[in-house]
């Protein structure tokens, strides 16, 4: 009942959000977004997001976004299980998507790559 309560907020703080500015959505922030969409993601997920790698405009004025998320914490944490989610949004703000694109544990590297393979 929680995230009920909390979607009921979100959309009753979007809808004063219209008053104040005569009915007009104001465009929100890059800002406003990154909070957002990390809020969004944790709703749906249960998973807190513990960074943004990468934030991008889309064509249509949307937004697309890479959050790093701790899904299996273990000891030592080094060992825990990260994952990255591309999260989709609309010019809004508003999440349209997500999917997890990689899963790694925290304390490994990427691999590089060499020779172009």
């Amino acid at each position: 009942m929680a995230d009920t309560r909390n979607t009921q907020q979100s959309q009753s703080s979007q809808n004063s959000d219209k008053k104040e500015t005569g009915g007009v959505n104001k465009r929100p922030n890059p800002m406003e977004v990154l909070r957002h969409a990390r809020a969004q993601l944790a709703e749906l997920t249960g998973m807190s997001a513990e960074t943004v790698s990468s934030f991008e405009q889309t064509e249509d004025g949307g937004w697309t976004l890479e959050v790093e998320v701790l899904e299996l914490q273990r000891v030592p944490d080094t060992m825990s299980l990260m994952a990255s989610y591309q999260v989709d949004l609309d010019a809004d703000g508003q999440l349209t998507g997500y999917r997890r694109v990689r899963r790694y544990e925290r304390g490994r590297a990427d691999a590089h790559r060499q020779g172009g393979r």
